[in-house]
């Protein structure tokens, strides 16, 4: 929501004790998101077939009807009896300041779900990314991987913030892939402890979003990679970037691509992002796609990703 005056207006500094406000809002806008949901649809419309593992309310059937007809399996998710799907509320002014609210609701039961009767279903996954979610949940399933040897990608991201370093090295400990932004990854190192080489000897890669200037890709074993973002972006809005950033990304791991198509194509999904209100607004021809890589990154990845996007 957007409100057209300015918040500071309208509160009283000897009286926030006693605080009672309401602002008119002249427009309501709704979008879809949440990190699990925006990178399984970036998954599903570059062709994939991606699991949905995650606790919604009963209130989630329109959305899911999206996620589905976008390529998305929605199968498996826990569905709430009593609580309403996550959701996030904020009203901006005219100076972009902001009042935000985040009702976790129904993600409070994801650690109810256990993911070896879903890998019973759907076969042994390629990987499980354990994005933000409910602090218990996280755990179980980043344990859960661990004991049953499947592939997990750690993607903390938001939970970061309020996770303290014992938390964070439970979810970071023998990853098979972390993926953070760069401020991320000092936020990491802070809380938990540990120097960048302790953080790369707990996981094989590591992979660091820079924004505008790209991504970085390291490993123990893997010489550094570093790919300049796409080229010739009009950015929006950055909602949802480094989830389609991820999508793009696993998705050519699944294609069997090197390390840097994977980064190629995760920087052009993104792209598509930054320029649209919304993160899971975007559409292109797979055609618009390939040509978009050709521009940023030359013939021959083009060539090689080309053949996997439909």
């Amino acid at each position: 929501m957007t409100f057209e005056g300015k918040f500071a207006d309208s509160l009283v500094v000897e009286q926030l004790d006693k605080l009672s406000v309401s602002f008119l809002v002249n427009d309501l806008e709704v979008r879809r998101g949440g990190c699990a949901g925006n990178i399984s649809f970036g998954l599903g419309v570059l062709g994939l077939r991606p699991v949905l593992v995650g606790a919604v309310g009963e209130d989630f059937g329109d959305y899911q009807s999206w996620l589905e007809r976008h390529g998305v399996d929605c199968d498996h998710i826990h569905v709430s009896p009593t609580r309403h799907t996550a959701r996030f509320v904020c009203t901006n002014d005219s100076t972009m300041a902001q009042i935000a609210s985040f009702y976790p609701g129904a993600m409070t039961e994801a650690r109810e779900i256990e993911l070896k009767p879903i890998v019973d279903a759907v076969g042994e996954p390629a990987y499980v990314l354990i994005g933000p979610d409910d602090p218990e949940a996280m755990l179980r399933h980043t344990e859960e991987c661990r004991q049953r040897g499947y592939r997990f990608v750690a993607d903390p991201s938001q939970q970061l913030a309020f996770g303290d370093g014992d938390l964070i090295r439970q979810l970071i400990d023998g990853a098979d892939i972390l993926i953070t932004n760069e401020y991320e990854s000092h936020v990491i190192e802070k809380k938990t402890g540990w120097t960048g080489d302790d953080v790369q000897e707990r996981v094989r890669l590591q992979v660091t979003t820079l924004g505008a200037q790209g991504v970085r890709i390291q490993g123990t074993d893997q010489a550094v990679i570093e790919v300049p973002a796409a080229k010739d972006v009009t950015p929006v809005e950055p909602t949802g970037v480094g989830d389609a950033f991820r999508a793009g990304f696993l998705a050519a791991l699944g294609w069997g691509l090197s390390l840097e198509r994977a980064a190629q194509t995760g920087c052009v999904l993104a792209a598509y992002v930054v320029e649209t209100v919304g993160p899971q607004e975007y559409s292109f021809t797979a055609a618009e796609f390939v040509e978009r890589l050709r521009a940023s990154y030359g013939d021959e990845p083009a060539a090689e990703i080309g053949k996997y996007v439909s």
